[in-house]
């Protein structure tokens, strides 16, 4: 009978080892070499003069050394999973040919020599490197590096029985276990449970793997030692590694023996240079292992603790995009939230702003300047559900966490609340001054007692403000007011004035109706005139956050008293680039968050890889 359900699960693992499963991973790298590659020669950056002064003193670096096996104008791509049942990575390179590799792998890594030998098997080669647990397995179009990652789980303590502390307890972790191959191909792979281990006396020496009983094969051998067959495993150690093996050779042979196929994930996104996707559910249940561990070990709290699904119910998946062009480069972050999450999020992120605030901002355009505008009524509206469904877990329901956010809820007046901070704040850099500062110094007098003493110092400040909208009809009056009464403020006219510090100069307070400004000079307020106004109403009409930095003019601003060698790399960086902005849409597209860094180039005669390179190594020449 055990043989027949033996056969039935083998063939069972075979027809699903076939079934084709292209989306099922937790992470994705894509690195699109068929469109970055016309946009900037690989060869120019291999060979720049930084790159090759590095791998000159450096030459395991050296990545030209692989440009004569791969195709660098074709995709690559990395992909795996982190869930406790089948981790693994795989990264799959397009190759010029089969017999390129094999030379490559004689010649840089000893293969056959002092290393273990390529195993051909027509079709396909597997190369396994002495001293670790990936293989290299390729034909004549792809070289694939694969390794499952699974691990000996180490048990602490056990929660239903107490074992004795003179006695070793082996524990038994293939039983009723099965080591499933990645989802990609969906190859399955069962392996039979070997007969079940006894437990050792106490008084019996460790196993030790001192040589090897017969004739084995030094793939294997090297595979079960870590590249040091002498160092003592465990016979649960042994078994597992021996069965991970067998797994992961199996694996290799379903994807090549019928031709392999490169993978693809439609997650990531095709006009991007390099594009990743994650799966956030799965990353989050690798972290919550780390985090519950501590809680689990100490009386087992753990179950107090958020699921990790609960997470994963959030957001399904975080892409990552680079794009490089001769004017720019850019990273665009996509957050997927579910469909509940994304209408909370929309509401939150939907917001009109405050008019008022624009009296506040410069008539011309700062240095620098970032504007975030939220719905804070809807966030403290949809905070209580978003934590219910968040903290559920084993000994708590979402009934039971309800009745807690119902009374928050209760206590707390979302509308009054949200009045103190409506939801609109932006931050401004408008120049840099020298100023006279007190500044405190502390030392010691001839008694070794601590001495204090207060000088003025010239010293060069940042020009700032921030400014934020608080609708309260009261709450900010009587605080500053208190703060007058405390001898923190003192009031000037229609502005207070913070006593105390003076690191950045004199600070002021100035309340106008429903705004707020903390700003070090008086000097840079429009009244709600001029083209950097007009400009910010247009960029935030469109955004929740908008912010950017003018990197051209910050450099030569506080650059201004560099020695001479500091003044040439500073006047170089301003050549180069000219702004560094961020912003983020209001409106969710397919429940999809976007936020996007931008970095932009003075310069378009080349790309802006290029461009970089050659400004990291004129900086560096400059030493």
């Amino acid at each position: 009978m055990k043989q027949l359900y033996f056969l039935f699960l083998l063939f069972a693992s075979t027809l699903t080892f076939g079934q084709a499963n292209l989306d099922k991973y937790d992470y994705f790298v894509q690195f699109n070499g068929n469109q970055l590659s016309k946009k900037v020669d690989i060869n120019q950056v291999l060979n720049h003069p930084i790159i090759t002064k590095y791998t000159g003193k450096n030459p395991d670096f050296d990545l030209r050394k692989y440009a004569s096996i791969i195709k660098l104008d074709q995709k690559i791509t990395i992909h795996g999973s982190f869930l406790d049942s089948v981790p693994y990575y795989q990264v799959t390179i397009p190759i010029k040919n089969k017999e390129a590799v094999n030379q490559f792998l004689v010649d840089k890594l000893g293969a056959g020599a002092e290393n273990n030998t390529i195993q051909d098997f027509g079709k396909y080669s597997v190369f396994t490197p002495k001293g670790v647990k990936k293989s290299l397995a390729w034909n004549n179009e792809y070289l694939m590096i694969f390794e499952l990652t699974k691990r000996l789980p180490t048990k602490f303590y056990n929660e239903t029985s107490t074992v004795a502390m003179d006695s070793v307890a082996v524990v038994d972790y293939y039983e009723n276990d099965t080591i499933v191959a990645p989802a990609y191909g969906d190859p399955t792979v069962s392996v039979p449970s070997p007969p079940k281990m006894g437990k050792p006396s106490a008084k019996e020496e460790p196993i030790v793997f001192n040589e090897p009983a017969v004739a084995t094969d030094a793939v294997q051998e090297d595979y079960l030692h870590e590249g040091n067959p002498y160092e003592a495993y465990s016979v649960e150690q042994a078994e597992f590694d021996r069965k991970l093996a067998e797994n992961q050779s199996e694996i290799i042979k379903r994807l090549f023996e019928n031709g392999f196929t490169a993978p693809t994930s439609s997650k990531v996104t095709i006009g991007a240079d390099i594009s990743s996707w994650v799966d956030y559910g799965g990353m989050i249940s690798t972290l919550y292992a780390a985090y519950s561990y501590p809680m689990r070990l100490f009386g087992g709290y753990d179950k107090y603790l958020p699921m990790q699904k609960n997470f994963g119910n959030f957001v399904k998946g975080i892409n990552l995009d680079f794009y490089f062009d001769n004017d720019n480069a850019r990273i665009e972050e996509i957050v997927e939230y579910s469909k509940e999450i994304a209408e909370a999020v929309s509401k939150i992120g939907d917001r009109k702003i405050n008019k008022n605030i624009f009296n506040y901002f410069p008539a011309q355009k700062p240095l620098g300047y970032m504007s975030y505008h939220i719905n804070t009524k809807a966030a403290l509206e949809k905070f209580p559900s978003l934590m219910t469904d968040m903290f559920q877990n084993p000994k708590f329901t979402k009934e039971d966490i309800g009745i807690i956010t119902n009374l928050i809820s209760t206590i707390v007046d979302e509308e009054a609340t949200a009045k103190l901070f409506d939801g609109d704040l932006s931050a401004f850099l408008y120049d840099v001054k020298e100023v006279e500062v007190m500044t405190k110094k502390y030392g010691y007098d001839e008694n070794y007692e601590e001495k204090i003493t207060e000088e003025k110092v010239k010293k060069t400040i940042p020009l700032f403000s921030v400014v934020f909208t608080s609708t309260h009809p009261t709450f900010g009056d009587k605080l500053l007011q208190l703060g007058v009464r405390k001898k923190l403020l003192t009031q000037v006219g229609n502005y207070y004035q913070i006593l105390g510090t003076k690191e950045y100069g004199d600070i002021y307070i100035l309340k106008d109706k429903d705004v707020v400004a903390i700003s070090n000079t008086l000097n840079y307020f429009s009244q709600g005139s001029g083209s950097f106004v007009k400009e910010s109403k247009k960029d935030l009409s469109k955004n929740a956050i908008f912010g950017k930095l003018n990197i051209s003019q910050t450099v030569k601003a506080f650059g201004q008293n560099a020695k001479e060698d500091e003044m040439n790399k500073v006047t170089r960086l301003a050549s180069q680039f000219s702004d560094f902005t961020m912003e983020s849409p209001k409106k969710l597209i397919d429940n999809k968050f976007k936020f996007v860094l931008k970095l932009n180039s003075l310069q378009t005669n080349k790309n802006i890889i290029l461009q970089t390179l050659d400004l990291a190594d004129d900086m560096m020449g400059s030493k």
